[in-house]
């Protein structure tokens, strides 16, 4: 019965004998136990099968002696029952479990982000140059007010709705504590109070070391309400009420209990070692109005001093959700593509359910506009944000900012090796683990999120000043800087751009 269950491993280790020093160093740091030492051969051996290629051990090994590479070895060939899934029918088969897996969808679906060029200014609309002309980035996330208003001396009212002021249109997405370590918040947190931007605390509560980051702080209501209570709303500049994600739309959260240890429990306020559930739905939304009253619940908790927004998941019907929640007087939109990551989600869910951000923002900004309800709110789209270049096509397509979470990662040390679920992040980044925390120096790590964010602003500065652009808001929804490539008519209508050559 043992062949039932065994596997080629998915990767092989490749140590360079003549290279290999045995000084141990792939050992200590493998927490997976990949590596261990043979004292009677005085060599290192491997057992393969732990390996979940986070190369770790490749980046430190100091005699450059090994190389993680996939396995040689394979299945028959067949177009429809490839290894993956044959696989993972014989695993499931085994336990009887859910399969589980982390990060986003790694699948051969289309990234219209890739299938888009902007366009560029030459003669009659000259192009602008950043180092020698100003050009703004900044953005404010809330409510427009329908009209100006003046008073009966002719002075302009003040009746914007509280808002959040970006000095680039980046913040970084919800990821809680729990799911990653103090030291990845940390990081977090500091490079966005140095960015003048905003990081998001995901559903597991914000830890009273970082209250002092708040002015940089989006607190997350999800549907298990962990960690929310009346000084925790007021803590941040912004309150999100998540309502779906990209990476698993339609079902809850579960944070293993392995991770609610120590600090992450008192956060949370649950018991240590207990699973934290959340449910699919809130239980007390189930309708537009119901979410209505949740939003004006917690503006009324803050005094209406901050901005709510509310996360739903890019689905078939989310330009009409979109309506909905611009009417249940939310002041921003967050919608999460399909490619966004997560800390653990069942692998059926993460690589089938959703759809594309680029698909999924078009029609919400188009949706907005045809119900002249765009100045309402704020859009944020998130899900698989990878470059500067990523960021201007969504503004141009009509976001007002993105978030970002798995790039902030890549920055922090990540190598998207698909296991945060098991709590073992040799970088130390997924992981509560105290000797596996340590590895990420939050210091280090913030810097490392400023140079990328900061690359990125130059970027956007540079790209912007090729169409001959000097502002964002001149970029907002501006899709005739789009073209497409590669696109079939009916993903051009919907993306609401024209094709190359056009």
């Amino acid at each position: 019965m043992e062949a039932f269950g065994f596997f080629y491993p998915e990767y092989e280790v490749v140590r360079d004998g003549g290279r290999c020093t045995v000084c141990r160093v792939c050992e200590r740091q493998c927490a997976n136990g990949v590596h261990t030492y043979d004292p009677e051969r005085g060599v290192m051996l491997a057992d393969e099968t732990k390996c979940v290629d986070c190369q770790r051990c490749v980046c430190l090994c100091p005699a450059r002696a090994l190389k993680i590479v996939e396995s040689g070895n394979t299945f028959r060939r067949d177009e429809n029952w490839t290894a993956p899934a044959i696989s993972e029918v014989c695993r499931q088969a085994g336990s009887g479990g859910v399969l589980l897996s982390s990060m986003g969808n790694p699948g051969k679906y289309p990234v219209y982000w890739d299938r888009m060029l902007i366009n560029a200014s030459q003669v009659t609309n000259p192009p602008i140059d950043p180092l020698r002309e100003p050009m703004e980035t900044r953005t404010f996330l809330g409510a427009k007010p329908q009209r100006i208003e003046r008073d009966e001396k002719g002075r302009i009212k003040n009746n914007l709705a509280p808002q959040l002021e970006l000095e680039v249109p980046v913040m970084f997405s919800a990821m809680s504590y729990g799911s990653i370590s103090y030291n990845a918040h940390a990081a977090l947190a500091r490079a966005a109070e140095e960015l003048g931007t905003y990081y998001n605390t995901g559903e597991g509560g914000l830890h009273e070391d970082f209250y002092r980051y708040g002015k940089n702080t989006i607190v997350q209501v999800a549907s298990g309400r962990f960690g929310v209570h009346k000084d925790y709303l007021n803590a941040g500049a912004a309150i999100e009420i998540k309502m779906g994600q990209g990476a698993k739309p339609g079902i809850g959260g579960h944070l293993p209990g392995r991770k609610i240890v120590g600090d992450v429990s008192r956060t949370r306020m649950i018991p240590e070692g207990s699973d934290a559930i959340s449910p699919a739905p809130h239980h007390d939304i189930y309708s537009i109005e119901d979410l209505r009253q949740l939003v004006y619940s917690l503006k009324e908790a803050t005094g209406y001093q901050k901005p709510v927004i509310v996360k739903i998941a890019a689905v078939h019907n989310v330009a009409a959700i979109a309506s909905g929640v611009a009417r249940s007087g939310a002041d921003v939109i967050a919608v999460d593509g399909f490619r966004g990551g997560t800390g653990a989600a069942p692998a059926r869910i993460r690589d089938t359910v959703g759809i594309p951000i680029e698909l999924a923002l078009a029609a919400v900004d188009q949706r907005l506009r045809e119900e002249g309800i765009r100045g309402n709110v704020s859009v944020v789209a998130g899900g698989s944000i990878r470059s500067s270049a990523d960021i201007v096509k969504a503004v141009a397509l009509g976001a007002d900012a993105v978030y970002i979470a798995t790039a902030a990662l890549l920055a922090l040390g990540c190598r998207l090796c698909r296991s945060c679920h098991q709590g073992r992040c040799n970088w130390g980044i997924a992981t509560q683990r105290p000797e596996l925390v340590r590895r990420l120096d939050p210091e280090a790590g913030a810097r490392r999120l400023v140079n990328l964010v900061t690359a990125w602003k130059h970027e956007i500065e540079e790209m912007m000043g090729g169409m001959g652009i000097n502002s964002i808001e001149a970029l907002r929804g501006n899709r005739l800087m789009l073209r497409g490539i590669g696109m079939t008519d009916r993903e051009l209508e919907i993306l609401g751009i024209r094709h190359a050559g056009e």
